[in-house]
């Protein structure tokens, strides 16, 4: 991809894009996409679902946009019965209490929540800790906050979080942790205990957490511990999450920020000059959504666990080695076994193959060696296409 020089525009000197974002364009996306189109292949690369969530929950938000609610802007904090229902989920599944009037903030998806949170607390110089492969904005957004970058890689085949590593890490100029379990994309779920650790050391170095739990309801071993519900940690724990991986609308671009008055009073300033407000009518749908039933919930992992197994047996037997995720809707997989320089190399090859998008793990690391060999891929798709994907991928192994 163009570095920052080739950027300019005819007769300029300088460089369109901000130097401190070069390199940062996450094209590959885009790129697999238009391969997908191109060669009419099954595209399990960037992770949305192949359906639409609950139909009540659809005709929620029509009706909204009929009854005129939320087609002028919403308030700035959100609707108050979306902030009540996201107080309630968190009291519901994880025993926070939250206040709905000063402790919740409505963002335009969890991306925007990671970007102003990091806007908010990060100055120019500040290192933000974040453990990689990691969510491709993660970068982008420190970035474009200033900040520096210092990865705490999790390998394979556990990808579990190198505790030794992350003390050493901290210095004096560490400003923040970013948390991000479940864990996109390795799946993994770190444990109460892992999480312990982590908040140990931020109570220690006197560090804010930012937690990214959109994959909080898809866990199929182990389970979800919210950071902010140790101790010691809701007043320095930002928590994240969102209603697109949820309840299946990706596109409505409904997330959350929750945490103390004064951390969610920071992110809202800064939320205020990004998307200023956003979705009032979808909003009322996805408090809704919120007050589903338990079963509903149940099901959400449930289902994926049985599109994982599939996925994770269908791979292994093309020949993948195959890291089982505990967590999300991905994944990671090494394909040494055939052959290939890289993983980048073999996904682009792939849908002219076989007809099949997957995303080289490489994009998601600094260290883009410690990533090299990784594909990843999303099951959140029926299962007559993962089943389509894998007879087209098992071709690989006949070939």
């Amino acid at each position: 991809m163009p570095r920052c020089g080739a950027w300019h525009h005819s007769g300029m000197s300088r460089p369109l894009l901000n130097p401190r974002l070069a390199g940062l364009g996450t094209t590959i996306f885009a790129e697999m996409s238009e391969l997908a189109a191109a060669t009419g292949s099954v595209n399990l690369g960037q992770g949305f679902p192949d359906t639409d969530g609950p139909a009540e929950i659809a005709r929620a938000a029509a009706d909204a946009i009929m009854a005129g609610r939320g087609n002028q802007y919403p308030p700035g904090a959100g609707v108050p019965e979306l902030r009540r229902a996201i107080a309630g989920h968190q009291r519901r599944f994880y025993d926070l209490d939250i206040d709905p009037d000063t402790e919740v903030l409505v963002t335009a998806g969890a991306t925007e929540a990671v970007a102003a949170a990091l806007l908010a607390f990060v100055s120019p110089g500040d290192e933000v800790i974040a453990f990689e492969p990691y969510y491709d904005s993660y970068a982008a957004c420190i970035a474009m906050a200033g900040g520096v970058r210092v990865p705490i890689t999790l390998r394979a085949p556990g990808f579990r979080p190198d505790l030794s590593a992350l003390r050493a890490a901290v210095t004096d100029r560490t400003r923040l942790i970013l948390l991000n379990s479940p864990h996109n994309p390795t799946g993994s779920v770190f444990t109460r205990t892992e999480l312990t650790a982590i908040a140990n050391l931020a109570r220690q170095h006197d560090l804010l957490v930012i937690s990214d739990e959109v994959y909080e309801h898809m866990v199929f071993n182990g389970e979800h511990v919210p950071i902010a519900s140790l101790p010691g940690m809701r007043e320095r724990t930002v928590s994240i999450s969102s209603a697109a991986k949820t309840f299946s609308f990706t596109g409505w671009k409904i997330g959350w920020v929750t945490g103390t008055p004064d951390l969610v009073t920071a992110v809202r300033t800064v939320k205020q000059f990004l998307t200023f407000v956003n979705g009032g009518p979808f909003q009322y749908a996805v408090a809704q959504a919120l007050a589903l039933p338990d079963e509903y919930y149940a099901t959400i992992a449930a289902d994926l666990k049985i599109k994982r197994d599939l996925m994770c047996e269908g791979l292994a037997a093309a020949g993948f080695e195959v890291y089982p995720p505990e967590g999300t809707y991905f994944i990671m997989t090494d394909v040494r076994a055939f052959g290939q320089v890289s993983g980048l190399e073999f996904a682009r090859a792939l849908p002219g193959a076989v007809g099949v998008v997957a995303i080289p793990s490489e994009v998601f690391y600094d260290n883009a060696d410690a990533g090299r060999f990784g594909v990843r891929f999303a099951f959140c798709k029926r299962k007559e296409v993962l089943a389509e994907a894998l007879a087209r991928l098992s071709r690989l192994r006949a070939g």
